[in-house]
């Protein structure tokens, strides 16, 4: 995964803007105040609210 740790630590949720991480499978960060995934395409993440997939709890 090129997303560096440095990144992770400065982005937030569009939305909300709270903490988000990345997902076990490595293609998406999630929001768990929201519920949303943010999928990750071509090694870069898509923080756009109206992209974002819906989580099941």
């Amino acid at each position: 995964m090129a997303l560096s740790k440095e990144l992770l630590d400065i982005l937030a949720c569009p939305k909300c803007k709270g903490d988000i991480y990345l997902n076990e499978s490595e293609n998406g960060l999630i929001c768990d105040h929201c519920k949303l995934l943010y999928e990750i395409r071509d090694e870069i993440p898509v923080m756009l609210i109206d992209e974002a997939v819906p989580v099941e709890p």
